[in-house]
C-alpha cells in the first residue's frame, strides 16, 4: 500500500516523500520585489518536503497586486531565486516556481506607469489589497484587448524559461484563487463577447494557450497548474456550471502530460463543501493516458485525511499550507504523528524573521 511518506516521481520530479509545501504569499521580499537571503532561509528549513511550491510571483510588474511579493522578470530577481533553489537543493528538496499574475486584484498606482490593472473584463471586485498603507481597495480594471494578450503569453513563457533558469525544478501555472487566468476561466467574472469570452471553449482558450506556451518553452515534465473550481476568494462568484467549465479545461491539456495538477477543494482557507464538485471526475480526466502526472489535494487535510488519500489512490501527494509555517519540520512530525506547533497569525505578512524563520523544531532526542 502506498503511503504520504513514500517517494514519487511524477514528470521530470522526483520526490523523496508525497507532502507538498503549499504556496503562501508571505510579503517578505525586499525592494525591487527580489527574493532576499532571508527566504533562501525560510525555504531552506522546509526542504523535506517532498515538494516546496514557491510563493506567488509575479511574471511582470503589471502581475503585481499585493506589498512586497517576489517577481521572476529582473535579472536581480533570478539572482535573489537562485540563493532560494541552492539552499532548497543543499538540503535535497525539490522546488518549483508559482507563477502568478493577479489580473484585477491590485489598483492604479502599483505600477510605476499609474496604469490601472487589467482583466478579462472592466469588472471591478469589491474588496482590498495589502499595501504600504496597510490596505487599498482595488481599482477598476482596464479589459485586456486582444492585441494585448500576446504579451501576456510570452510574459507567462519568458517567465518560466527564467525560473529554470534559476535551477527552479519545474513551474506552477497559477491558475486560481480569482486570479488573471482564472478571472477569463470564469463566466462569473468574463464578460466578454470576443473569442476570449462566452462559451468555456472560450474562456479557456488565454489559459490554454499560456500552458501551451511555458510547455514548448520548459517541456510537460517541469510544469504544473493549480486549480480552484469553487473558490469563492478574491470576489469570484460560483459559476453556474463549474464542474463543466472545469472538466473541459483540464481534458484539453490532458494530452500534454503535465508533471501535476495542484486542486484547492472548496474555499481557499476556509470550508470543503462551499459548493458541490466533484474532483474525482475532474481527476480521471488528467489521469487519462497520463498515470505519471501526480494528482495534488489541498485545504484544510489532517494528518488522518492526508495518510487516507494517498493510501486509497484519491490523490498522490498532499498539500498543507499554514501547518508549514509553524512547522518547518512539518514532514517529521507527520510521520511520528507529534503535535503541531501553533500559528502566529499577527506576523504572517509583517515583514522581518518574526514568525518566519524563528518556528523551532522538535527536539531530536525526542524523534
Amino acid at each position: 500500500m502506498t503511503t504520504l511518506f513514500d517517494p514519487i516521481r511524477f514528470g521530470s520530479i522526483a520526490a523523496t516523500n508525497r507532502i507538498v509545501m503549499a504556496p503562501m504569499t508571505r510579503n517578505r521580499a525586499g525592494p525591487g520585489q527580489v527574493p532576499t537571503p532571508l527566504m533562501a532561509t525560510y525555504y531552506e528549513q522546509r526542504a523535506s518536503a517532498g515538494l516546496i511550491v514557491s510563493e506567488a510571483t509575479q511574471i511582470s510588474p503589471q502581475g503585481q497586486g499585493y506589498l512586497d511579493t517576489p517577481g521572476i522578470y529582473s535579472a536581480e530577481q533570478r539572482s535573489g531565486w537562485r540563493r532560494v533553489t541552492d539552499a532548497v537543493h543543499g538540503k535535497s528538496g525539490k522546488i518549483v516556481l508559482q507563477l502568478w499574475h493577479v489580473g484585477r486584484i491590485s489598483y492604479v498606482g502599483v505600477e510605476q506607469s499609474g496604469r490601472p490593472p487589467v482583466s478579462s473584463t472592466a469588472y471591478r471586485a469589491s474588496g482590498e489589497t495589502f499595501t504600504v498603507r496597510d490596505s487599498e481597495v482595488v481599482s477598476e480594471p482596464g479589459a485586456l484587448r486582444l492585441d494585448e494578450l500576446p504579451r501576456i503569453v510570452s510574459e507567462y513563457r519568458q517567465a518560466a524559461r527564467d525560473a529554470i533558469d534559476a535551477d527552479f525544478d519545474g513551474v506552477e501555472v497559477h491558475c486560481a484563487n480569482g486570479h488573471l487566468l482564472d478571472q477569463f476561466l470564469r463566466h462569473s467574472i468574463n464578460h466578454r463577447t470576443d473569442i476570449y469570452g462566452g462559451s468555456k471553449e472560450n474562456r479557456a482558450r488565454l489559459p490554454l494557450e499560456v500552458i501551451n506556451a511555458i510547455v514548448a518553452e520548459i517541456g510537460a515534465g517541469r510544469t504544473g497548474l493549480r486549480l480552484s473550481p469553487v473558490t469563492p476568494v478574491n470576489f469570484a462568484k460560483q459559476d453556474s456550471d463549474a464542474q463543466g467549465s472545469f472538466n473541459y479545461f483540464v481534458e484539453q491539456f490532458a494530452p500534454l502530460k503535465l508533471a501535476f495538477i495542484h486542486v484547492i477543494e472548496g474555499a481557499t482557507g476556509g470550508p470543503r463543501d462551499v459548493a458541490p464538485f466533484d474532483y474525482a471526475a475532474l481527476r480521471s480526466r488528467f489521469k487519462t493516458g497520463n498515470e505519471h502526472g501526480a494528482w495534488i489535494v489541498n485545504n484544510g487535510y489532517t494528518r488522518a485525511m492526508a495518510i487516507d488519500a494517498v493510501a486509497s489512490g484519491a490523490a498522490d501527494m498532499v498539500a498543507f499550507g499554514k501547518p508549514f509555517i509553524s512547522n518547518p519540520d512539518l514532514v517529521n512530525r507527520l510521520r511520528i504523528d507529534a503535535p503541531l506547533a501553533a500559528l502566529d497569525g499577527d506576523s504572517l505578512h509583517r515583514g522581518g524573521a518574526v514568525g518566519y524563520t524563528d518556528y523551532p523544531t522538535l527536539d531530536p532526542a525526542l524523534t
